[in-house]
């Protein structure tokens, strides 16, 4: 028996259908709150997670999106060598506030004002990714190609060195 989706979880959903990507959001019984635990909740690698991380632009005060491979670290110097966008973490409160969603469950898309995002290079390298749908149990898939035409992101070099 399938359960009506939360409230969070049927916005990212609307998004979606409004918007004529026929991806299926899901809720799951596992929490999926980092990329850790959603690559166990779905079966997948967690490079396949495009986990979105909502930083602030000290300029601006903007919130700004980025959009990494749960399998790869975010360099904040690299993203503002390569856009000049100074970014500071952004606390929860800021977050709901200004993109409508809790922390652990931002989706790349359907936020309560346009986001400009930041995308990993790394997610074209999967044909099947997995992102957030507004809840920490709510998961939809899609492409590469897909998260990029969703979000309108720019593809951007953002991976820590492990050096």
């Amino acid at each position: 028996m399938n359960q009506p989706l939360t409230s969070s979880a049927n916005k990212v959903q609307q998004f979606l259908i409004e918007n004529g990507f026929s991806c299926i959001v899901k809720e799951l019984p596992d929490s999926t709150r980092t990329a850790q635990e959603a690559a166990q909740a779905i079966g997948c690698a967690v490079a396949q997670i495009a986990k979105s991380l909502i930083f602030m632009d000290q300029a601006s005060g903007d919130p700004i999106l980025v959009i990494a491979s749960g399998a790869n670290q975010v360099d904040l110097k690299k993203i503002e060598r390569a856009t000049g966008l100074r970014l500071v973490k952004a606390d929860g409160k800021f977050v709901k506030e200004r993109v409508g969603f809790a922390i652990g469950g931002v989706p790349p898309v359907g936020h309560r004002e346009k986001v400009r995002t930041i995308l990993d290079p790394a997610l074209k390298n999967y044909d099947c990714l997995w992102a957030a749908a507004g809840t920490p149990f709510a998961v939809f898939q899609l492409s590469s190609s897909e998260i990029q035409r969703m979000t309108e992101g720019e593809f951007v070099d953002l991976n820590a060195s492990l050096t």
